[in-house]
């Protein structure tokens, strides 16, 4: 079969890889479409970030490494001892694959696994025309839910996570610094908790015009205006009560704190590869909490409810559908060419 595999930075090859046979508990999927995701990015700009550079605990892979972890898919064998699923299902996947055994794990925290890895990262992903995942990671598509917006149940629920940390409430005045396909479901994930405006800081013109359409009160350009006193303005010198922080930048960071007014909650939602210096008197003085979201862990039945009734809309964030042949150059090297055009881009290997 094809498959996209990251060899290193700047070097994914798109190419043949047999099939291997299923282990107890494992199910074989035919993938339909895969979401190109901003950890793809990181790992094709500055690899390996994510990716284990020794066997990781849980599956023993090292790169090469199929890439794809968001994605809808159709059961098409089920290996020993599964018995929850069965041929022709409608999935999707949490990335998660945890070891059900740590102190973590039995606290229901499984994105906090002693073993955490990933598929697509730790273990091959959805850039393929099928991939291998444990059946515990499985979640079935509700009814008349389209194979597309299935794509999008795995970052709609890092979206619902990320609201679950920042503990936001009906009434929040809310700030969302950065409108990628995190962002931008972080902000529909919030209107939908009931928060009361939605501000967004975005430098990217056609970012900020979705971000509107989706519902935020206004969407400001951080390069343009100064965002704190913008936002300090609109609402009365209070700020927002939580920010999340989807950048993953010291800048970013730095924009989220000032964003938050006292006794604000920060989340941080973003992937990190750089220290970020903070006006810690700041944070102190004025009572704010930094909180961090990673992944998820019980949010996958919500996001797919959201997504099929429509309080989440996954089509408005999808910028392109391509075939798996063009992940590098339609995929990979389009969006950071042109992050103007591009939200989510979705790959087909059939």
């Amino acid at each position: 079969m094809q498959a996209a595999r990251w060899y290193a930075a700047r070097d994914v090859r798109v190419e043949e890889v047999a099939e291997r046979p299923l282990q107890p508990g494992e199910v074989r999927l035919q993938v339909k479409w895969c979401g190109l995701c901003g950890s793809d990015l990181h790992e094709y700009t500055h690899g390996p970030v994510l990716i284990p550079t020794r066997p990781h605990p849980l599956t023993g892979k090292v790169p090469p490494v199929t890439l794809g972890h968001e994605f809808a898919a159709e059961v098409v064998e089920v290996g020993p001892q599964v018995t929850a699923w069965q041929v022709g299902d409608r999935v999707t996947a949490s990335a998660c694959l945890v070891c059900h055994r740590c102190p973590w794990c039995r606290a229901g925290r499984f994105n906090l696994c002693e073993r955490l890895g990933s598929i697509g990262l730790c273990a091959d992903g959805a850039f393929a025309e099928q991939v291998v995942v444990p059946d515990y990671t499985l979640f079935r598509l509700p009814e008349g839910l389209s194979w597309e917006a299935g794509a999008l149940a795995e970052p709609a629920a890092v979206a619902l996570h990320a609201c679950k940390q920042g503990r936001l409430q009906p009434g929040d005045t809310v700030a969302v610094v950065g409108a990628g396909p995190i962002g931008l479901l972080v902000l529909q994930a919030a209107r939908s908790c009931g928060a009361a405006r939605v501000f967004v800081v975005e430098p990217v013109a056609g970012r900020r015009r979705l971000a509107e359409a989706l519902g935020a009160e206004a969407a400001l350009d951080p390069t343009a205006v100064a965002v704190d006193r913008e936002i300090h303005q609109r609402t009365g010198g209070l700020r927002a009560e939580v920010v999340f922080e989807c950048v993953g930048t010291p800048p970013a960071v730095e924009t989220a704190v000032k964003l938050a007014g006292k006794g604000g909650r920060v989340v941080l939602v973003g992937i990190y590869t750089q220290a970020s210096p903070l006006a810690w008197g700041r944070i102190q003085a004025h009572e704010k909490t930094l909180v961090g979201a990673s992944a998820y862990t019980d949010e996958f039945p919500l996001a797919l409810a959201m997504l099929a009734d429509g309080r989440l809309q996954a089509a408005p964030l999808v910028t392109d559908r391509i075939p798996l042949r063009d992940l590098a150059t339609r995929g990979l090297q389009q969006v950071l060419a042109e992050p103007d055009r591009h939200v989510k881009i979705l790959v087909s290997p059939q």
